[in-house]
């Protein structure tokens, strides 16, 4: 391993990872656990929807890191009689190995080793958590390359998509990678609008992620998705939650916000990974105004 990640104490005594080429905390607001419960799987409502779905339920844990989010999940549904599949995505397997390594000092991983040593060997693990029988992949790649690879194969029929190795369309998605001024290559227009073109539209499937920022916001709209106000957590006083159906938000977006995102210096969707504070351009915003969201029914 290079050495990129450290342990670190947060304020309420908590150790997270801490990554020195990015600069950045994992869950620097309530730590690994509690943030990890509340912003992803909480907010996702994803044990409700578990119990009602009698086919295997799918997540897609795009940012896998140490593997806080994925390891919340799996504690929070073991008394849930079921099938979970997470596809976890990550360009570097270092993070999950120091977590692996660190367990006992940073808690959330501990009863989880066996697991993350199979991931880390195999990319693959299939094991019973607890009432679920639970399968487990880890996609290592450069999540955006992948997608691109995915995009002229997504009309195919649903059926033949196991032929095209195609991982399974997710009813829920963690969206959990570094921000978009450290790490822009990951919150461009296109990746989202690739990552909305993979939803069966058939298929509920709503999507959370830790920035507020009116720029994430925007491209979600514009990449297809409905768009709502998450829950606040650490840090944070308010989240974004997303969907391919309204009816999967709470508190969705209104004009009020759309009133404040065509005022702001810093809405514009990145085109491309550079990372850049610009005002919605007229054309942008000619296309947020059109979005179905904001468009009262007649």
């Amino acid at each position: 391993m290079s050495g990129d990640y450290q342990l670190v104490q947060l304020r309420n005594g908590s150790q997270t990872l801490f990554s020195a080429s990015y600069g950045e905390k994992m869950h620097p607001g309530l730590g690994p656990m509690a943030e990890a419960e509340l912003l992803y799987v909480r907010q996702l409502q994803i044990c409700k929807r578990l119990k009602s779905t009698a086919e295997e339920f799918v997540v897609w844990d795009i940012g896998l890191g140490g593997a806080a989010n994925a390891i919340a999940l799996l504690r929070a549904t073991r008394e849930i009689t079921g099938r979970l599949r997470i596809v976890s995505f990550d360009n570097s397997a270092e993070p999950l190995a120091f977590a692996q390594k660190n367990a006992a000092a940073l808690a959330y991983p501990v009863g989880y080793e066996t697991q993350l040593a199979e991931l880390l060997e195999n990319k693959s693990v299939t094991f019973q958590s607890g009432n679920l029988a639970a399968t487990w992949e880890f996609h290592l790649s450069d999540f955006p390359e992948l997608l691109a690879s995915w995009s002229s194969r997504i009309s195919v029929p649903r059926s033949d998509k196991l032929k095209l190795e195609l991982p399974s369309t997710p009813h829920a998605i963690f969206f959990d990678a570094f921000s978009p001024a450290k790490n822009p290559a990951m919150w461009t227009l296109p990746v989202f609008e690739a990552l909305f073109r993979t939803l069966d539209p058939a298929r509920p499937c709503a999507l959370t992620t830790y920035s507020r920022s009116t720029l994430v916001r925007a491209t979600l709209l514009l990449a297809g998705f409905f768009v709502g106000v998450g829950h606040a957590t650490g840090l944070k006083e308010e989240t974004t939650i997303a969907a391919n159906s309204l009816n999967l938000l709470a508190e969705p977006l209104g004009q009020r916000w759309l009133e404040r995102a065509l005022r702001s210096d810093c809405a514009e969707p990145l085109r491309e990974a550079v990372y850049a504070r610009t005002a919605l351009s007229p054309a942008t915003a000619n296309q947020l105004r059109k979005h179905p969201q904001f468009i009262s029914p007649s």
